[in-house]
């Protein structure tokens, strides 16, 4: 039985990716492997950050209170980085078992073959929304561009930008691995108009790219934890 180090579990919206605007439940880890410039979930990737130690069990519990008291149909595993998480697939297994749509939020940075490997194992396939860091971040250096070639059309490319410099990096990897999976590029909040992307979208023809804007942080105040 795994053990996880969960710092938070709420039930919100899907700010951002291909269910944005659905409910679903969000259980977020501790612990993550880079430091991005514009991460806005830092207090969660300390190794001093505050968490419950949460068994499959506890957290299968919380998912099935949150289908009864809600409806459900999603679950999103975030962080921090959730893949440092040892026994994930185990989870997403039991997860899955439950008839809940299961996505993991995922740096780009973690080897993901192996673990969706187990994740067969364990009679599933989770979703993999996965980031590719650009160079406002301070983190492309570290990203394993082998995961591209694994993601298929039930899985989501974020591209977070806060440049123009950042939208050009991302066409060249667009044009460099073409990816099979849904490609969104997403400002960071207060950094880069939405416009100007749009203007750059449109100026390098990706027809097949989507803007997205974090919901969340249109709703509800952009620093606000549990939304």
């Amino acid at each position: 039985m795994g053990t996880y180090r969960l710092a938070e579990h709420f039930v919100s919206i899907n700010g951002e990716g291909r269910l944005a605007g659905e409910l679903a439940l969000f259980l977020r880890f501790t612990g993550c492997n880079l430091r991005c410039d514009w991460c806005d979930t830092m207090w969660a990737n300390e190794k001093e950050a505050p968490f419950t130690a949460a068994t499959d069990s506890d957290l299968v519990e919380i998912a099935k209170q949150a289908i009864a008291a809600y409806g459900i149909k999603n679950v999103t595993l975030t962080g921090g980085e959730p893949l440092l998480q040892e026994e994930l697939a185990i989870l997403c297994g039991k997860l899955s078992a439950l008839g809940l749509n299961t996505e993991i939020e995922t740096n780009g940075s973690v080897p993901v073959e192996g673990f969706l490997g187990r994740c067969e194992e364990n009679g599933c396939r989770p979703s993999l929304t996965m980031d590719y860091k650009l160079p406002s971040s301070g983190m492309e250096q570290k990203m394993c561009t082998e995961n591209l070639s694994l993601l298929n059309d039930t899985d989501t490319l974020k591209f977070v930008c806060g440049s123009i410099n950042d939208l050009d990096r991302a066409a060249e990897i667009l044009e460099k691995f073409r990816p099979e999976c849904a490609v969104y590029l997403s400002p960071v909040f207060g950094r880069i108009e939405p416009a100007e992307m749009v203007e750059f979208m449109k100026k390098r023809k990706l027809g097949k790219v989507r803007l997205q804007l974090q919901l969340h942080k249109i709703i509800w105040d952009p620093m606000e934890r549990g939304v």
